[in-house]
């Protein structure tokens, strides 16, 4: 089961306590995944479709217990390409499913009906029913990608001026959403982690949120893991390549003057570092006599370094080893 569905799931065994968040909430659920049919008579007919059964359960239960409807669930079997079932709710003019979709603010009746694209203020005139809203607009058309992959949230409908409705309802509570244009659809969506948890916070999705820190906090320790990896791996590197040219250049000064003819304090640096090809500067400063710090070895290494250079051109590099 994926971590979109797990989210809804957990969002649709919600019960609302007043009759105003179960039509905020029904509102935004019909607004993604409603089709609304006219025949000749001006009759109109309600479709509501979802891939899981919780969330047909929650609207057939909120159509009860708020419009008297008694509908059915039918369930749409799909054999193609593997995909869900999904779950049907028709409500029917004998329904009076006109009457119930002015009262949701989805259509006017004036001379006729027409669908409206906005939200209507008395459907969320305070903070618990634009919770409500939203968690339904999630419920009927949202989605969230696995946080251990990629953080991204969104709410997919195929009206422009309805997307930047639901996009400044959601900004109007502190978050900072988007819209994108997607296949003749209008994308709203969330891409920061903490803008994300903070709205399954508000929709209700305690389990879900708690979900994504965790996969949040595994992820930043695994990336800071990497990077002290990476960091210790570029040290060694640096170390390793140091080594190679203090060798590189003791072996110059071996091959042509001696290394019995440099000082004795480098003397005694050089035939350790040759003995001990791969130790750090610290590890070797602490072998000299008298001991010496990283630093100082650092120094004798660039003195030796300087004497070799005067004599590098007189020995090919295939006689050094």
């Amino acid at each position: 089961m994926s971590f979109s569905t797990e989210t809804k799931n957990e969002l649709a065994r919600l019960v609302n306590d007043k009759k105003r968040l179960d039509l905020a909430e029904l509102s935004g659920i019909i607004r993604l995944s409603g089709s609304i049919g006219l025949s000749g008579k001006m009759e109109i007919s309600l479709k509501i479709s979802t891939e899981l059964n919780a969330v047909a359960r929650k609207v057939f239960k909120i159509l009860k217990t708020n419009f008297g409807i008694n509908t059915s669930i039918t369930v749409n079997k799909n054999q193609m390409l593997k995909k869900n079932n999904s779950y049907v709710l028709l409500v029917t003019p004998e329904m009076n499913a006109g009457r119930m979709l002015v009262e949701l603010g989805i259509l006017e009746k004036e001379d006729s009906f027409y669908t409206r694209n906005d939200i209507p203020d008395y459907l969320i005139s305070n903070q618990q029913e634009k919770q409500a809203y939203i968690r339904g607009a999630f419920l009927g058309g949202g989605s969230i990608n696995d946080p251990e992959k990629n953080y991204h949230m969104e709410f997919v409908t195929n009206n422009e001026e309805y997307a930047s409705q639901l996009s400044d309802l959601i900004n109007s509570m502190g978050f900072n959403s988007k819209i994108i244009d997607r296949k003749n659809n209008y994308v709203v969506y969330l891409k920061e982690s903490e803008q994300i948890s903070d709205l399954l916070t508000l929709m209700g999705a305690n389990k879900a949120m708690f979900t994504l820190q965790n996969a949040k906090i595994v992820k930043e320790m695994r990336n800071k893991v990497n990077r002290i990896v990476n960091c210790e791996t570029a040290n060694l590197s640096k170390t390793v390549d140091a080594a190679v040219r203090q060798v590189e250049n003791i072996l110059i000064i071996q091959k042509t003057i001696g290394i019995s003819e440099l000082p004795e304090n480098l003397q005694q640096l050089a035939l350790l570092r040759l003995e001990n090809e791969d130790i750090s500067l610290k590890e070797l400063g602490e072998m000299l006599s008298p001991p010496l710090g990283k630093s100082g070895v650092n120094h004798r290494f660039k003195k030796i370094e300087e004497i070799a250079d005067k004599y590098r051109d007189m020995i090919l590099p295939e006689d050094l080893f």
